[in-house]
């Protein structure tokens, strides 16, 4: 499992490292540390449903996430049906949480390189809705890249906090029984 997001404290609590903030939160629910380097990655794994979980967040910077996945995906010898990214989705409203899986990149640079380095769109995601910049300029680059990387306001803390529950029942129902029923469940509850 991967989380996309940038690293260091100037990105941690940004709409952009959606991916990091939960894969974070499910992770220290399970009482793992997520604080193992190596290939271009900071990572974790434990025991989860039965099955070995590995938890990687990319530390290339969001769009070079594919640079980190790819070397994880092939030392570990993960098919791509077995890996799901959790990342941040402008086209989806803000706290609503949507599995799905193939397709393209959406504009999201992270998903991109991944689609490239793994020459693949054959995996599966949970995708964490942000929205987009209010008014006429939510879809002009420059407000879109500052809204992705401006500090969360505390009101979108709580409600990501709100959705950790939702977002590890979708991790459990992808790991036991498969994207299938894991967008089944996940896409029809209607959160938000």
């Amino acid at each position: 499992m991967v989380g996309l997001g940038n690293p260091g404290p100037n990105y941690q609590y940004t709409r952009h490292n959606a991916g990091f903030y939960f894969l974070d939160a499910f992770a220290m629910s399970q009482g793992w540390r997520l604080d193992s380097k190596k290939m271009l990655g900071e990572y974790g794994q434990g025991r989860f449903e039965g099955t070995q979980l590995l938890c990687v967040k990319p530390q290339t910077y969001m769009n070079r996430s594919g640079q980190c996945v790819r070397q994880y995906v092939d030392y570990f010898a993960i098919p791509l049906d077995r890996l799901l990214v959790l990342h941040d989705d402008l086209d989806l409203a803000e706290g609503r949480i949507k599995a799905s899986r193939g397709g393209g990149a959406g504009g999201h640079n992270g998903i991109r390189s991944l689609i490239e380095h793994l020459g693949s769109r054959d995996f599966s995601r949970l995708r964490i809705g942000i929205g987009r910049p209010p008014g006429p300029e939510g879809h002009d680059a420059d407000k879109v890249s500052s809204y992705v990387l401006s500090p969360l306001a505390q009101a979108v803390r709580t409600l990501w906090d709100e959705r950790t529950a939702l977002v590890a029942e979708a991790i459990s129902l992808f790991v036991t029984q498969g994207i299938e029923s894991c967008m089944n469940r996940i896409n029809g509850q209607g959160n938000l």
